[in-house]
């Protein structure tokens, strides 16, 4: 494992308990941070950190309320002094069918997760990072958000919109010591498949040069790279984890 530089650093994990969440914390643990998760399942992250040791807190939060946002975000910095790190990492995929069968409900709960949680984690923590004049934030988007992936509307909207406001994000922080980027996964195989029709996961597979799912391990790696302060020159950027699949 190549040592990152994040000792001393302070970061919020979305979706944190389970997942890609849970690997980047353990890589982020492993290079000298401590970490919040923030996950709905307060009983999955209190598990989590148990695993993950002294340096990791979790706090029930749903990200898709921004209400319980708002209370989240006082409730991390009553026992963490700062929060250095961002990563927005929950996430859910929505049902696998046609746009035109697409029920209006379950569109509805993949925006309010994928991209209203994500902006009302960044609305309530930049501020906090503008104070202090550095930040690092990391977005989970996905390559489906360039693609567009058939039967997977929602998800595919809702990255492709998490990829826009990354870059709208980066530009109005480019001028403080706050940068903001996202990563554009192919399929890594977690818990999330489970949500996934076994046609949706092999179409997935069959779109990936490589011939291989990626590896949260991998996403970890480099989600924590652009936490640290080397990733000082990278703004509104997309950084591409899709196997071959999207190189762009």
């Amino acid at each position: 494992m190549n040592q990152l530089d994040m000792a001393g650093r302070y970061a919020v994990i979305t979706g944190g308990a389970t997942g890609l969440g849970y690997a980047i914390a353990q890589r982020m643990l492993a290079s000298g941070a401590s970490v919040t998760l923030w996950d709905r399942d307060g009983a999955a992250a209190a598990k989590a950190c148990g695993e993950l040791g002294a340096r990791a807190r979790w706090v029930a939060v749903d990200v898709g309320d921004h209400a319980s946002v708002v209370a989240a975000v006082a409730q991390t910095l009553a026992h963490t002094p700062v929060v250095d790190a961002l990563v927005n990492s929950a996430g859910i995929t929505g049902p696998n069918t046609k746009v035109w069968d697409y029920p209006v409900d379950d569109w509805a709960k993949v925006m309010q997760v994928n991209l209203n949680g994500l902006f009302y984690c960044c609305r309530e923590l930049v501020p906090h990072m503008r104070t202090r004049n550095y930040g690092r934030i990391v977005n989970i988007a996905s390559v489906a958000g360039k693609d567009g992936n058939p039967n997977a509307s929602a998800y595919s909207a809702s990255k492709a919109a998490v990829m826009a406001l990354t870059k709208s994000l980066g530009k109005e922080l480019a001028d403080t010591g706050v940068r903001v980027n996202c990563i554009t996964p192919a399929a890594v195989k977690t818990a999330i498949f489970d949500q996934m029709s076994p046609e949706h996961i092999q179409f997935m597979l069959s779109k990936i040069p490589m011939g291989r799912f990626g590896t949260p391990e991998e996403v970890a790696a480099m989600v924590t790279w652009l936490c640290t302060e080397d990733c000082s020159f990278s703004t509104g950027a997309v950084f591409d984890l899709s196997g071959g699949r999207s190189t762009y």
